[in-house]
């Protein structure tokens, strides 16, 4: 990342240590989450090394709008809800090691699957295997009012992190303050239709193996094959072992998962028509809604996917705010390989 660039807009605070990872963390002028605040607060977890944990507890269920939802839950019933929301090809063990921190520090952690992953279902044969992004925010707003949680503080990366972007930006009443890795990710179809310079356009080459029935076909046949495949790419420097991987990629056996994320790419590129019923969703979110809850945005050094520099959406974040680059070989599972940072970065905005 190029600190020159980003000092023009964006003002540095200080840097300072979070557990074995660097972290550059800088606030827009006129934010007041500050990175002295962590620092001086008591109920920081204690230091814990990646790959500490490797279960969570026996998995529950729940019926939510369309699905029946499998989620682990940690902390106290009565603590401070903090919802956790994984992308592709993840699953919730991304935040086995987060899920701990956050309950001794006395949150109520929840952890769901998204549709096609892991044990959730569809409650209906009938529903349509829809992957578009709106339809994800609504299955976790369905979420929140099945557990009569009427706000909750939403954390996620990937598909997760643009689910907590679109919850936070159309339903802020719902939502007490964000963590979001890589940023802002709204999007609509008719911007994903916009060609992209060669370079960034490489980039995306599952997204154009995915439009074609070679690409459907190919992400069945080789689902894990594929998934370890865009962890090692999007995760250069993270050395996983088999069986942190193995963990993960059963969840990619649910029924519904192919369909799922194809359609969700297909849709992106305007290749997959979404549903009726989303349309005023989507409408709202074509403007590119600016999102007004505190927020801490986070990003590894060493991300291999696709992403923007902070700079380029700090201003669609109107409220508090902080970003934070967290260093030493992070990469795009940031939750999983720095749980000790994205722990922190929810414990501080849920002070804001």
């Amino acid at each position: 990342m190029s600190t020159t660039k980003i000092a023009k807009e964006i003002d540095w605070r200080r840097r300072y240590f979070v557990g074995a990872a660097a972290v550059t963390a800088f606030t827009r002028l006129g934010g007041i989450i500050g990175a002295a605040n962590a620092q001086s607060s008591n109920t920081q977890p204690a230091p814990i090394k990646p790959g500490t944990n490797t279960s969570f507890a026996p998995l529950r269920h729940i019926a939510a709008g369309v699905l029946n939802v499998a989620y682990a839950e940690a902390g106290p019933a009565d603590g401070p809800p903090v919802i956790l929301l994984h992308g592709w090809p993840y699953d919730i063990y991304s935040f086995v090691d987060v899920a701990p921190l956050l309950a001794s520090a006395g949150f109520r952690v929840i952890v769901p699957y998204l549709r096609g992953y892991g044990a959730t279902r569809f409650l209906s044969n009938d529903t349509v295997r829809n992957g578009q992004p709106a339809a994800i925010a609504i299955d976790t707003i369905a979420f929140m009012d099945a557990l009569k949680i009427d706000k909750a503080l939403l954390a996620g990366f990937d598909w997760g992190a643009r689910t907590v972007n679109i919850v936070s930006a159309l339903w802020p009443e719902r939502c007490k303050a964000t963590v979001s890795v890589s940023g802002y990710l709204i999007g609509n179809q008719e911007a994903g239709k916009m060609p992209l310079p060669p370079s960034a356009e490489l980039q995306w080459w599952y997204q154009f193996y995915f439009a074609t029935e070679r690409g459907k076909v190919g992400y069945d046949k080789y689902r894990h094959d594929f998934s370890k495949l865009i962890w090692r790419l999007a995760s250069p420097k993270w050395a996983f072992d088999d069986a942190t991987f193995d963990r993960s990629a059963a969840s990619f056996d649910n029924a519904d998962h192919v369909a799922i994320v194809i359609h969700n790419y297909r849709w992106r590129l305007g290749l997959a028509e979404g549903e009726a019923k989303y349309d005023d969703v989507e409408k709202r979110l074509a403007v590119a809604p600016v999102i007004t809850v505190p927020t801490i945005t986070l990003e590894g050094d060493a991300n291999g996917a696709p992403h923007l520099e902070p700079s380029a959406y700090a201003k669609k974040f109107s409220g508090r705010y902080q970003h934070r680059t967290i260093t030493g070989g992070i990469g795009h599972n940031l939750p999983q390989e720095a749980p000790q940072a994205f722990a922190e970065a929810i414990i501080d905005v849920a002070k804001a």
